[in-house]
């Protein structure tokens, strides 16, 4: 299973346009990605991933807009931080977290 797999289905409920373009975005990202041994790990690499997107920190901002997202859904390109922070990617780690349980089960 790659990392790539864990974006797979898509949250419900986008805050602004650009979050949904930076999903899928890093659906294809890390589809070739496998799987780390930590959640720790896991963690690292997603906000690595949302540092090379958005050139923003995710533990310092609250909204960002990111150009090149503005080009591809006809918007501002806006992402928010917050909703990364504290629903999307807690999201891809309980989804990680399951995957895990279920293989070593």
């Amino acid at each position: 299973m790659s990392i790539g797999e864990l974006f797979k289905e898509e949250p419900d409920g986008w805050v602004l346009r650009g979050d949904q373009v930076l999903w899928r975005e890093f659906a294809v990202t890390f589809a070739d990605t496998p799987l780390p041994e930590s959640t720790a790990e896991l963690q690292r690499m997603l906000e690595a991933a949302f540092w090379d997107a958005t050139g923003n920190s995710l533990a310092f901002c609250t909204e960002v807009l990111v150009g090149r997202l503005a080009k591809e859904d006809e918007t501002r390109g806006g992402v928010s931080c917050a909703m990364w922070r504290y629903r999307f990617f807690p999201l891809i780690i309980k989804r990680f977290e399951e995957a895990k349980s279920a293989s070593a089960a």
